[in-house]
C-alpha cells in the first residue's frame, strides 16, 4: 500500500487539481493507515478488507481523534480505494459499506463589530512589528484569507491601486477586494516597516518576521493571542475566528451569499450558509433584548 500513495498524490495534484493542504491532509491520513495495516501483516491494497479498515476506525476513535478528523480519514481512505478501482477494475472496493462517523458541527466563533476593532487598535504603530501587525490583522478582517494565504501572500499578489488581493490554494486562485482602513495600514507598512525588518535583505512575501524571513503559522497565533488579552477578548481566538467574523458581518450587513462563499473560498455553499443562520440568531437575540415584548 505505501507504494501507492505517492501515485495517488500524483493523480490528486495532475487531476483533480487538489490544493496543497488537501493533499497534505490525504498523505498524512493515508501513511498512518499503512503503518496500521503493516503492523498487522496486511501490505497490499487487495488484502485490505472491510473488517480491517473498521478496526481502523476503530483504532481511532479509542486513541481519542476527534469524530471530525476520524471522519476525514474515512474520506481519504475511500478516495484511496476509489482511485484504486478506476486504475485497476478488477480491484474490489473495501471502503464500500464503510461509514464515516456524523458530525454535529458547532456554530463557528466569531467576535463582535466592538471586539474586532478592539483587537485592531492593539500593535503599536510606533514599532515596525506593531505596524506589520497592524496590517496583517487588518487584512485578516478585510479579506476573510486564511492564515496560511496571508502569510504566504507576495507582493505581487497585492494590488494597492485597485485595492484587492490574489488569494491562492494549489492552483486555485481568487481575487478578493479589501477597504481603506486595511489600504491605509498596508502602506504605512510598505512605506517603512517592512524596510526595517527585512534589514537590507529582501524577500518575495508580503510580510516577514523580525528576521526578515516568512512568518510561521504559529508566529501569527500567538501574535492574535496576545493581541485579544490585551483587549480583553475572553473568547479563546485563533485566525480562524476573524475569518468566521469577516464573513458573519459581511452576511449580518446584507452582503450576497454567493459573493461571501467567492471571497471565502468554499467549495460548497452550504458552508456560507452557515453564516446566514449566524445572522439569523443575531437578529433574535437583538429583538429579544430591544423589543418591548421580547
Amino acid at each position: 500500500m505505501e507504494k501507492q500513495i505517492p501515485r495517488f498524490m500524483t493523480y490528486l495534484m495532475q487531476v483533480k487539481n487538489a490544493s496543497k493542504s488537501t493533499m497534505s491532509s490525504y498523505e498524512r491520513d493515508l501513511k498512518r493507515l499503512a503503518a496500521f495495516l503493516a503492523a498487522k501483516g496486511i501490505h497490499a491494497p487487495e488484502d485490505v478488507t472491510a473488517t480491517s479498515l473498521n478496526s481502523y476506525i476503530l483504532f481511532l476513535e479509542r486513541e481519542g481523534f476527534s469524530t471530525a478528523t476520524v471522519s476525514r480519514n474515512v474520506a481519504s481512505m475511500k478516495a484511496f480505494f476509489h482511485y484504486l478501482c478506476d486504475t485497476d477494475r478488477r480491484f474490489q472496493d473495501p471502503t464500500s459499506q464503510i461509514r464515516a462517523p456524523r458530525i454535529d458541527r458547532k456554530a463557528p466563533e466569531i467576535l463582535t463589530v466592538e471586539e474586532v476593532e478592539s483587537l485592531l487598535e492593539q500593535p503599536d504603530p510606533e514599532m515596525p512589528k506593531g505596524i506589520r501587525d497592524k496590517a496583517m490583522l487588518e487584512l485578516l478582517y478585510a479579506t476573510g484569507m486564511r492564515v496560511t494565504e496571508l502569510i504566504t501572500l507576495k507582493t505581487e499578489d497585492l494590488n494597492q491601486r485597485l485595492s484587492y488581493v490574489i488569494c491562492r490554494d494549489g492552483e486555485r486562485e481568487r481575487v478578493i477586494p479589501y477597504g481603506p482602513k486595511a489600504r491605509e495600514a498596508l502602506e504605512i507598512y510598505l512605506g517603512s516597516a517592512r524596510k526595517e525588518l527585512l534589514k537590507e535583505g529582501d524577500s518575495v512575501y508580503l510580510f516577514v518576521n523580525c528576521s526578515g524571513h516568512l512568518m510561521s503559522r504559529q508566529g501569527f497565533w500567538k501574535l492574535i493571542k496576545q493581541y485579544a488579552a490585551k483587549a480583553g477578548i475572553e473568547t479563546d481566538i485563533t485566525p480562524h475566528t476573524i475569518r468566521h467574523s469577516f464573513a458573519a458581518h459581511l452576511v449580518q450587513n446584507g452582503a450576497d451569499l454567493k459573493a461571501v462563499q467567492e471571497m471565502m473560498g468554499h467549495a460548497d455553499i452550504t458552508t456560507t450558509q452557515t453564516y446566514l443562520n449566524l445572522s439569523v440568531d443575531h437578529v433574535k437575540r437583538v429583538y429579544a433584548k430591544a423589543h418591548p415584548r421580547g
